[in-house]
């Protein structure tokens, strides 16, 4: 992993990627947020030494780097997920190249189903925490000292100052900011009314099938994280109602202006 994490950051480099001070995952339907990033290079996964490529419709598969809110960043336009049969170091590849550029701050973003009583469709919620259902863990087997310590002190993923500033620009541009625990399942199966009950009983308030991977690699590096969940679905107590992939992006695409709205500022006054 090591080599191939320095060949890939050197790969980076020759290209013209030099010192980002942000990275942004874009999840499903929030692909569209590079859309208001002044655009620097754009390369296709499948042309960046040993990248995986996405394979999720909606997952254009490129790493955009350019300019948002004043702030150099390097943005994910799809991610790689466990279900696509990826092995869970291919996942988090991505998050360990970008350490390695020299980001030490990372904004994710997903969709997901909301559990919680109160939540509706087209809602964004504040990520403040994560329960971890994934069969495999991103850090099983050997520890590399390289990228960090074998035993990952977990008790803030998700930074409190970070978070704490788009609470502050969520009251100011009067945007309705939900906030909770997001629970990672393998998927690619979206959940049954039991196992939404099941998610609900374990404490989380939104479930979906990412994220948690990206954001345990960038601890284990000491990297700070923000994240951020559209609820495209919903799992509340008597309403389990059908849903569709097409479904989720077109929720996720409605949301996407609150999201660029929130991230903008949030890198302005970062």
């Amino acid at each position: 992993m090591w080599e191939k994490v320095q060949e890939t950051v050197k790969f980076l480099q020759e290209k013209g990627i030099t010192t980002p001070d942000f990275g942004i995952v874009l999840g499903t339907g929030l692909g569209n947020l590079v859309d208001v990033i002044s655009i620097e290079k754009r390369i296709p996964y499948d042309e960046i030494v040993n990248f995986p490529v996405s394979t999720v419709e909606g997952h254009h598969g490129e790493l955009i780097f350019g300019e948002l809110g004043g702030k150099k960043v390097l943005a994910m336009r799809g991610r790689f997920h466990y279900y696509e049969g990826w092995k869970m170091s291919d996942t988090i590849f991505p998050i360990r190249v970008m350490k390695y550029l020299g980001i030490e701050k990372l904004i994710v973003s997903n969709a997901s189903g909301g559990v919680k009583t109160g939540f509706k469709v087209g809602d964004v919620m504040l990520i403040t925490d994560h329960i971890n259902m994934m069969p495999e863990h991103p850090l099983n087997g050997a520890n590399d000292e390289r990228f960090g310590p074998r035993f990952v002190d977990m008790h803030e993923p998700y930074d409190l100052e970070m978070a704490q500033l788009v609470r502050d620009i969520a009251i100011e541009n009067n945007v309705k900011l939900q906030e909770g625990v997001y629970l990672a399942l393998q998927g690619p199966t979206f959940e049954t009314p039991a196992e939404y009950r099941m998610v609900r009983l374990m404490g989380a308030d939104t479930v979906g099938m990412s994220t948690v991977p990206e954001v345990i690699a960038a601890k284990h590096m000491g990297m700070k994280c923000m994240g951020l969940s559209v609820i495209t679905d919903l799992g509340v107590e008597g309403l389990v109602e059908p849903v569709s992939h097409e479904e989720v992006q077109e929720v996720a695409k409605v949301a996407e202006k609150v999201v660029s709205k929130l991230v903008v500022d949030f890198l302005a006054r970062s």
